[in-house]
């Protein structure tokens, strides 16, 4: 059974880079048609799509952070990362990193970072 684990600073001040690591273990991230994706839920709020990458490589920022969002994947590590640039406190919330069969349909889940902007 794959398992994730989220790891990363917990608190970032505004205008600087978010950087957090997902390492997947009990399997592979070129695991064949999977997908390892982030999530975000800020307090209050619904989930949000942050983005993707593939067994390839090939990435999938969200269409709403699609501007300051990074995502890429260690091969040699298992782990995958996200970068997200220019931090608001609008960006603060608890992140989840996951994988699956699909952009959206997930097997597997992290058990969630929080990650607060202030300064």
């Amino acid at each position: 059974q794959v398992q994730l684990q989220e790891s990363g600073p917990g608190l970032v001040k505004p205008s600087q880079t978010l950087s957090l690591t997902c390492t997947v273990s009990g399997g592979s991230v070129t695991i064949n048609n999977y997908y390892w994706c982030w999530i975000r839920q800020p307090p209050g709020k619904g989930l949000e799509w942050v983005g993707a990458t593939d067994y390839r490589g090939t990435t999938y920022p969200g269409p709403t952070l699609k501007s300051r969002t990074s995502i890429s994947r260690d091969t040699s590590k298992n782990q995958f990362t996200l970068q997200l640039s220019s931090v608001t406190p609008q960006d603060t919330a608890v992140y989840y990193c996951a994988g699956g069969p699909g952009y959206f349909e997930f097997d597997s889940w992290g058990q969630g970072t929080q990650v607060t902007v202030s300064s």
